[in-house]
């Protein structure tokens, strides 16, 4: 099978390994691709903002399968043009990819379908002042304020008081984060563990993967700004058999069937970001691709034939028999950043010891890296992803930390507790 995967990050660099390991032989091509992904695939001198390049490219390569990994061009609409043009395309339409582009659009949805989450109001950038006036009348604290549109998963604070909701709010409104800032939504904050659920599934039929818990703020015991992901592990204990059953009940088959009713049929990876409280589970984002880092833990999980699985779903027949077993293990994903991440940080700084990391089992999945000169140096604020396996979840923590003690580049910063609430959850 030839497979063209699009993106150069973490969570592209586990989807090439996860592709490369099917059962079925894949020919793997990447787009941007990053060194780590470079390993495993061709470089493809294409480029995917343009349509009709796109599309003479898959045809005259042959390609099967167009993987999506990151979120941006499925909100520009280019698995739409590929399934015009008759291209098989892992990833759902512009107008499905609106659960994640658009804070507002999932809200309503899900309010709408009866799926369960957090207590909202949304308010456009010309009426700050009403913002405020609701801000100053809340009487519980804190809140979650996001920007409505994409803003590569920083663009969610958490104001501990009104002073810090408002100041979060003229900064949003201000530009911080682009024309994603222009509607926001202030939600209730809700209380629980963290957990995300990907659902592979062909807009009828689904499977999920093994359950997995991010961790979005910045530093230890989940203090500082949010980020894209500092770390996750896989499976998260909170997310026990009963309450995968809820999931499935009231969150995956209502948002599947309820894409379906829209007339938009969701296609590709549904991400469902969940807190669980007392075993019950809310939504709190969904997302409309793999997660990153959740999917550097989640595929070195998986057993089964990866390439297949992705292939039957964008062909409407999603084969489940490809799945042998989505839990093998326990797994734990460090990631390793530049210190002054997600604000600015430096760049360029060499990395060493990636090959005397990858023992017992462990990975290193790059995220922001590139060669220069020859050598290997970060090249973005996530620099790597350093995956670690145990049959314990102890065990892959303390694998995942002792191959990132092995790694080095000036300016690193990674957090200490990854895996720490699994720990507690088992306790």
């Amino acid at each position: 099978m030839k497979i063209l995967l699009i993106g150069s990050g973490g969570r592209e660099h586990a989807l090439a390994y996860a592709l490369k390991k099917s059962d079925t032989p894949v020919e793997l091509l990447c787009t941007q691709g990053n060194p780590g992904i470079l390993q495993l695939a061709k470089k493809a001198d294409v480029d995917i903002d343009n349509s009709s390049e796109l599309v003479t490219f898959c045809r005259e390569e042959k390609i099967d399968l167009v993987v999506v990994g990151p979120e941006q061009p499925l909100a520009n609409g280019i698995a739409d043009i590929l399934r015009e043009n008759s291209i098989h395309v892992f990833g759902p339409s512009k107008k499905a990819a609106m659960l994640e582009s658009s804070k507002a659009f999932a809200k309503e949805f899900m309010n709408k379908y009866g799926i369960p989450t957090a207590e909202h109001k949304k308010f456009d950038k010309g009426k700050i002042n009403i913002c405020k006036e609701y801000i100053e009348g809340l009487q519980s604290f804190p809140v979650v304020i996001k920007a409505d549109g994409l803003a590569a998963g920083k663009g969610v604070i958490i104001a501990e008081t009104k002073e810090e909701a408002i100041n979060s709010v003229e900064d949003m409104f201000s530009g911080k984060f682009g024309k994603a800032g222009d509607t926001l939504v202030i939600e209730e904050f809700m209380k629980g563990q963290e957990a995300s659920i990907l659902a592979v599934t062909d807009g009828k039929d689904f499977i999920t993967l093994a359950s997995s818990q991010d961790h979005k703020r910045i530093f230890d015991d989940d203090k500082g700004p949010n980020t894209g992901g500092m770390g996750a592990y896989s499976p998260a204990p909170v997310v026990t058999n009963e309450v995968l059953d809820k999931v499935h009940r009231e969150i995956v088959i209502p948002a599947i069937e309820g894409m379906h009713q829209e007339g938009t049929p969701f296609i590709g990876c549904l991400y469902a970001g969940l807190m669980i409280d007392n075993g019950t589970p809310k939504v709190v984002e969904f997302n409309v691709r793999f997660g990153d880092p959740e999917t550097q833990a989640v595929l070195m999980n998986f057993d089964g034939d990866f390439a297949r699985l992705l292939y039957s779903a964008s062909d409407g027949k999603l084969d489940k028999s490809a799945v042998r077993n989505v839990c093998v293990s326990h797994t734990c994903c460090v990631i390793m950043a530049s210190k002054g991440y997600p604000d600015s940080y430096p760049k360029g700084q060499l990395i060493t010891g990636i090959e005397e990391a990858e023992i017992n089992g462990s990975l290193v999945f790059h995220a922001g890296t590139k060669y220069d000169n020859g050598k290997l140096t970060a090249s973005g604020g996530r620099v790597l992803g350093v995956t670690g396996k145990g049959n314990t979840l102890q065990e892959a923590i303390d694998n995942a930390y002792y191959s990132v003690s092995k790694i080095n580049f000036e300016n690193c910063f990674y957090r200490k507790d990854i895996g720490k609430k699994g720990l507690q959850q088992n306790s």
